[in-house]
């Protein structure tokens, strides 16, 4: 078998025509795009850790987020899980990637995607003009060389929203997700060559994210240096609005020396930090070039008020770890602990004003516990198949799983108290069915090219259907019940009209040719609404349909400063250094002030009168105590996070008792009358016992309530 493409959406038939239907990258031999893993932040536990792959996640934290078309969003994922093939350590050190680490290796007859997971994604090699795409994935990799995709391809759209130089480059490579977009352009810092034109130099085995370009052409760009001891690396970003932000990059050589002349000026005994750092980790090659700060260097808006800290901060331990960040208000948020011995392996980590998260590893490096000193810690065993979880309050789960490296899907499931629901997946990894611990089965028939979902079939039988159009957006949906919503969309792709299942029509107007958000809607009345926006996409003006207007005022975070109403009423609110809501002031000058804790968890509400209201918590910002008007009411959880006893304000007491599943079973009032509370294997309610008075809950195939019964009589129907 070749490998090499089968037949694909957008290639010719015998009579001219293209093929519109079927896979968009189907391979002979072999699939095309496969992970060599299952998604890090997929099947998680606890705080958290990958069962499926043994590995510490931390899936999503970001640091940098204003609002605009293509913002320059900075968000940090750990994986502690090593890919055989792993691309080049990032800015943030071993473990860890933000969304700009996508890189491309190209080898003999083999593309290797390296997501911003830390996983390689598997392609066969492209010629110039093809794409390949992943089933199990849902996304495109095109290689450029031609001005237009085949009319029956689903980028073809798309395609044409990017610059023509793009779009001929055979050397460029390009990726999405979505017929909706963004693109992810994969070139390189130096000059790309023209298509024709005898190349200089080979060019480099590799293509790094050079910038992102969505439907409407609008551009961000990653800025890499051309040369000098950060060549390649990002330095400068420019979003989608025209803002520009400056990444600060340092050499291990560089933070080597800050910190003996800190240990200098403080006085005390330089600690033992290296000048170099080896040049391999088991997370890849490694040049200990880090990020240690953003700043925001340009802002159209606010051209003149520029912040005068940098937006995020960034520490490091002297192998090159990420120890600490640090909010724009210069305070610290988080810190990381590593392995002595394997350096970018997380043994510990914490928010600020929580308690230290810690793991344990077993020798192939897979976590085998998690250790909560104020909640639920867990324990892990690993067999072929299957999956052992154990908490500290010793309820045990198991995951068995079929399936390898990215196909890998849990199939069975073992709860806690002996129920089991099973899963059933297509060849792809795309789920199939899922039958419930009551042996009931729910059926999805994913598309077979896009995996949206085309139809939902109940185990009573009744079945909703879905449709969708070229560019994967929903066109119509009809209920169990035969009632149908229906949507309409512009050639940008943009919603203009919605019809609701009684027949009601709302339209959606567009007055800028390069944004998705409307103008104005109109309902089925006639009735009609105008909106403007900020370049940044915020709300600036709401106009209703008896002509009210409500104007809004922002900061340069997106957070809303003044509500303006008619009649001259207005709301302000002010924000601290780290955006935390500080105060609320009406046009009467009457304010609401707001404080916090280290953890951020607002701990006390001032009222315009000076009256204090003031809540305390637990190590995990669970209220435990509560103040208002003088008088207080307190809670207590137990290890699993549960409400077990609620005092009130007069010192009587509320307990309650759970399952092995935190169903509530019983609970006993402030007036000392008990209340308990029994499920079916699905969670549903059906019996509860109050006194004398016992109720039954009773539902039809559908798990839609019926009727209650109390005490044998019929009490109520639905």
């Amino acid at each position: 078998m070749s490998g090499k493409p089968a037949a694909r959406q957008g290639d010719m038939t015998q009579y001219g025509g293209s093929i519109v239907q079927g896979s968009a990258g189907v391979r002979i031999g072999a699939p095309t795009g496969v992970a060599c893993s299952v998604c890090p932040g997929g099947v998680t536990s606890g705080h958290p850790v990958n069962p499926l792959l043994g590995a510490k996640v931390l899936p999503g934290e970001t640091d940098i987020a204003l609002p605009g078309p293509l913002p320059f969003i900075l968000s940090r994922t750990y994986s502690s899980y090593r890919t055989k093939t792993p691309a080049p350590v990032g800015s943030l050190g071993p473990g860890w990637k933000m969304p700009a680490d996508i890189r491309l290796q190209l080898r003999d007859n083999t593309l290797i995607l390296s997501d911003n997971g830390g996983r390689s994604l598997y392609f066969e090699h492209l010629f110039p003009g093809e794409d390949g795409y992943s089933r199990s994935e849902s996304l495109w990799l095109v290689r450029g060389g031609v001005a237009k995709l085949d009319e029956g391809h689903r980028l073809a759209a798309l395609w044409q929203a990017l610059p023509e130089e793009l779009r001929l480059s055979p050397h460029r490579y390009l990726a999405t997700n979505s017929p909706q977009g963004p693109w992810w352009l994969l070139g390189w810092c130096e000059r790309v060559p023209e298509a024709d034109e005898v190349l200089p130099a080979p060019l480099p085995p590799y293509r790094v994210l050079t910038g992102l370009v969505d439907r409407f052409g609008r551009t961000q760009t990653f800025h890499r240096e051309a040369a000098g001891e950060f060549s390649g690396e990002i330095t400068g970003v420019t979003d989608g609005a025209g803002r520009h932000f400056r990444l600060v990059l340092t050499t291990q050589a560089q933070r080597a020396e800050e910190a003996r002349q800190q240990a200098i000026s403080g006085g005390t005994e330089p600690s033992a930090f290296p000048d170099t750092l080896p040049g391999y980790t088991e997370y890849g090659r490694d040049n200990g070039i880090r990020l240690s700060a953003v700043w925001l260097t340009h802002d159209p808006e606010y051209p003149e008020n520029l912040p005068a800290a940098p937006l995020v901060r960034y520490g490091w331990t002297p192998r090159g770890e990420l120890a600490a960040v640090y909010d724009r208000s210069n305070t610290q948020v988080r810190s990381f602990t590593y392995d002595d011995k394997y350096r970018g392996r997380m043994v510990a980590h914490r928010h600020t004003g929580r308690p230290e998260i810690r793991y344990r590893y077993d020798s192939d490096g897979r976590v085998t516990e998690q250790l909560n000193p104020a909640g639920l810690s867990y324990t892990y065993q690993y067999e072929k198949d299957h999956i052992t979880i154990t908490d500290s309050l010793d309820r045990r789960e198991v995951l068995h799983t079929q399936g390898e490296a990215g196909l890998k899907r849990v199939v069975k499931k073992e709860h806690a108290d002996g129920s089991v629901t099973q899963s059933q997946f297509d060849a792809v990894g795309r789920l199939r069915a899922q039958t419930d611990a009551a042996g009931r089965t729910t059926e999805y028939s994913p598309d077979v090219v896009t995996g949206l979902i085309t139809r939902i079939t109940t185990p009573d039988g009744r079945a909703s259907a879905f449709y969708y159009n070229h560019h994967s957006q929903l066109t119509s949906a009809t209920g169990p019940d035969g009632l149908e919503i229906r949507r309409e969309y512009d050639e940008l792709g943009r919603l203009i009209q919605e019809t609701a299942p009684d027949g009601d029509i709302t339209r959606y107007r567009y007055d800028n040719p390069h944004s998705d958000l409307p103008c104005a809607t109109e309902d089925a009345t006639g009735s009609r609404k105008t909106m403007t926006w900020s370049r940044y996409g915020q709300l600036l003006s709401f106009t209703d349909c008896s002509g009210y207007v409500t104007r809004y005022d922002h900061d340069r975070f997106g957070q809303v400063t003044a509500v303006h109403r008619e009649e001259g009423l207005s709301q302000y609110r002010a924000y601290d250094s780290r955006g935390q809501l500080i105060a609320v002031k009406d046009t009467q000058g009457h304010e609401t002030r707001y404080e916090y804790n280290a953890a951020g968890d607002l701990t006390t509400v001032i009222a315009p009168d000076g009256s204090r209201n003031g809540t305390q918590y637990d190590a995990w910002g669970k209220a435990i105590c509560t103040t208002q008007g003088g008088l207080t009411r307190s809670m207590e959880y137990d290890a699993a996070g549960r409400v077990i006893r609620l005092t009130s304000e007069n010192g009587s007491h509320t307990t309650f008792r759970y399952d092995v599943l935190d169903r509530l079973i019983q609970e006993t009032g402030f007036d000392g009358r008990t209340q308990r509370y029994h499920h079916d294997l699905t969670g549903k309610l059906i019996r509860s016992e109050d006194e004398g008075l016992v109720t039954h809950w009773h539902y039809d195939e559908a798990d839609r309530l019926t009727h209650r019964t109390v005490n044998g009589e019929t009490a109520e129907r639905w």
